[in-house]
């Protein structure tokens, strides 16, 4: 395996190489648990699952963090708004994050670190980081001397004359470029005890003591949106560096899903909860995963209900592929990925190309199928199975196969849709091509499509009738 990964600290494309040979280390910026998630969010979730399997799928033992920001100025200001208290709101919404991944097939995390859980870690670095004069402490708060590290910028590009850290004055700054380690308690704000007095965690410390824990003072892969290159993966490496440790080798950063060219976000209105966008648009939760994991993870995704449509309607055609020949040529086992796939994805996770590939794939099946090839249509649909799993959305996986619930009923259907196929073969067979179609635009109406092949008449029930 030789894959390339565009370096955003580095910028050019870079050869993944491991720390610890046939081990990957990576840790995502996971959610900042203030209210219900919604498509862009997840999308950082769905992007990095497609990593963690392709890297996995070539032999890797991946150990994947996503963490949890439990506490913060956004959650406990809407707790206040809502008049709940601030733990009880941070558990909802990090329930509903959970309920919103399962719903997408993403992997869960090999842990899953919450902020309030790891003081103990935050407190050693702060000390760590005043010992070595890149922080001080002033009136109760701790803060990182910007000014100390030279290499500040170094992710983002930012020149100091330009930094704004986006957070308030604080008091005792040196300077206002100068970030919040630690926050002094105010009143009827949770708090926890310090060597400086009880206060919170800054945001920007808790994924450095979090990941440093778990993934080690130096490890592979850092993930997360690149609306977090700056100030928080900026310095995120700041204060993890200057206490000593080598912190992430790589830096990957996935794009904005975007309406009307702007940023998803709670602020604009704009907002798509995955219920929402499930029930609204009628897809199905496959079929949202697949549209959110269709475009380059660097690229912007520019939402509509029709595009979002048209990929579940790609999606359809390949799902219905490995379907017909499952139905047909028995049970279909994942095989292996084709090379062009395997090309695509190493240049930097270039799911596009992939997808190009896999469709390539199913194009060949159904020509295979149509001309009575099962075995070969059944080697094929079996490679399709391998790549749909590396983009987390093979139709016959465990996760999108549900089980019927109204057997009898489904038998019930198979009989009656058999019986009218046979009528319509028996007009053809007579040349009574009006009765033909007309038991064809009937079946079509109640949601059944009817396709001929060599092999007699097959159908499928529409989206809308499944």
């Amino acid at each position: 395996m030789t894959l390339r990964l565009n370096d955003t600290e580095t910028r050019p494309l870079r050869e993944f190489t491991p720390l610890v040979p046939g081990h990957a280390s990576v840790y995502l910026c996971g959610a900042t648990v203030q209210g219900e998630p919604h498509i862009g969010h997840v999308r950082s979730g769905v992007a990095f699952d497609v990593l963690r399997r392709w890297l996995s799928a070539n032999g890797f033992d991946v150990a994947f963090i996503r963490n949890v920001t439990d506490i913060d100025d956004k959650i406990l200001n809407k707790a206040a708004e809502h008049g709940r208290p601030w733990w009880e709101w941070a558990a909802t919404h990090e329930r509903a994050f959970d309920h919103a991944y399962e719903t997408l097939g993403v992997l869960p995390p090999s842990g899953e670190p919450r902020a309030t859980g790891h003081i103990t870690q935050m407190v050693d670095m702060m000390e760590r980081l005043i010992a070595r004069g890149h922080a001080y402490p002033s009136e109760g708060n701790v803060y990182f001397d910007v000014l100390s590290y030279p290499e500040y910028g170094q992710l983002s590009g930012h020149k100091l004359d330009d930094v704004h850290q986006g957070e308030s004055a604080g008091q005792g700054k040196k300077d206002q470029r100068d970030f919040t380690l630690w926050k002094a308690a105010k009143p009827g704000e949770p708090s926890w005890p310090s060597p400086w007095g009880p206060g919170r965690p800054g945001w920007h410390l808790e994924c450095s003591a979090m990941a440093e824990f778990y993934l080690g003072a130096e490890f592979d892969i850092h993930c997360g949106g690149m609306d977090l290159v700056f100030p928080h993966h900026e310095n995120e490496i700041a204060q993890s560096r200057a206490a000593g440790d080598g912190f992430a080798r790589y830096w990957l950063h996935n794009g904005w899903v975007t309406m009307s060219g702007e940023k998803m976000s709670k602020s604009l209105g704009n907002v798509l909860s995955i219920p929402n966008v499930l029930e609204r648009v009628g897809v199905r939760p496959v079929e949202l995963r697949f549209y959110l994991g269709s475009a380059h993870y660097r690229s912007m995704l520019e939402y509509s209900d029709h595009a979002l449509t048209e990929s579940a309607t790609a999606y359809q055609r390949i799902e219905a592929f490995v379907h017909r020949v499952n139905e047909r040529a028995g049970e279909v086992p994942v095989g292996s990925w084709t090379a062009g796939f395997a090309e695509a994805l190493n240049e930097d996770l270039g799911v596009p190309k992939a997808l190009a590939e896999i469709h390539r794939v199913v194009n060949d099946g159904n020509k295979a199928v149509e001309a009575g090839d099962l075995s070969g249509a059944r080697l094929l649909a079996g490679q399709v199975r391998a790549m749909l799993g590396i983009l987390g959305v093979d139709p016959l996986d465990a996760h999108w196969v549900t089980p019927a619930d109204n057997s009898a009923a489904d038998a019930a259907l198979d009989v009656l849709i058999d019986a009218e196929l046979q009528r319509r073969q028996q007009a053809r067979a007579d040349k009574d091509w009006a009765t033909a179609d007309a038991v064809r635009d009937r079946l079509k109406e109640a949601g059944v499509e009817v396709t001929d092949t060599p092999q007699g008449p097959e159908w499928t029930l529409t989206k809308e009738n499944r």
